[in-house]
């Protein structure tokens, strides 16, 4: 397993070599040390390599990963997994502001709380909060879940779209169009291979509820002006 120590080489090291690093000769798992709250460590990887990050790291870990995994032995800065389109993060302390902003799709795991705007934007990523999230979470999220098992709070998926969003815990407030939808069987069955996919088969969908959009907002009528 190759070893970098952020306190003896650069980032822009880390990076390269990550960027250069060749799956077909075993060169797929990676241990980063040291990493002292730096940003943007291990951004654009586009291979299936596994990063270990011994250590809390600053902004914008992870971001526009694609097919990697990245572990986070500790805490991780704003924007966390920023644009991801494929592969897993794993965050195992807390996230800051904006985790998962944007991001297409694979999978996020936050096994503490998650900040203001966790999911905003959100465009397919599936994203599990073993935590509490902060307010204005997945606003203006149109495709993806969040799936929290603790607290959610203020103005939840404001200027919701089409995403979906399973609460374990309270719901502060609900943001413009976001509503509290029916748990239907299709719903039970995605949240288990979300959760599943966390590793976490004993938590049940039954304990959730569903919150999604009014539709009101993206449909333009007259009806909704002061809405607007």
């Amino acid at each position: 397993m190759p070893t970098f120590d952020l306190a003896k080489s650069s980032l822009r090291e880390l990076n390269a070599a990550l960027h250069s690093a060749r799956p077909d000769a075993n060169d797929t798992e990676w241990r980063v040390l040291n990493p002292r709250g730096t940003h943007a460590i291990a951004v654009g990887l586009d291979a299936p390599l596994t990063v270990e990050v011994d250590g809390s790291v600053g902004y914008y870990c992870a971001g526009m990963n694609k097919r990697a995994t990245v572990i986070v032995n500790g805490s991780a800065g704003q924007g966390v997994a920023e644009n991801m389109m494929s592969g897993r993060v794993h965050v195992k302390g807390d996230a800051s502001a904006a985790a998962g902003a944007t991001a297409c799709g694979g999978l996020l795991v936050i096994d503490g709380n998650a900040s203001a705007r966790c999911g905003i934007s959100l465009r397919g990523l599936d994203i599990v909060v073993k935590g509490n999230v902060g307010h204005m979470s997945a606003f203006m999220a149109q495709a993806g879940n969040l799936v929290v098992l603790g607290d959610a709070g203020e103005h939840l998926g404001d200027s919701l779209y089409e995403a979906h969003i399973y609460v374990r815990g309270t719901v502060k407030s609900l943001g413009t169009d976001c509503i509290e939808k029916v748990m239907r069987e299709e719903h039970r069955s995605e949240l288990r291979r979300v959760l599943d996919a966390a590793g976490l088969p004993e938590v049940q969908p039954s304990e959730f509820r569903r919150f999604g959009s009014a539709r009101k907002l993206y449909n333009f009528h007259i009806d909704n002006i002061g809405a607007y």
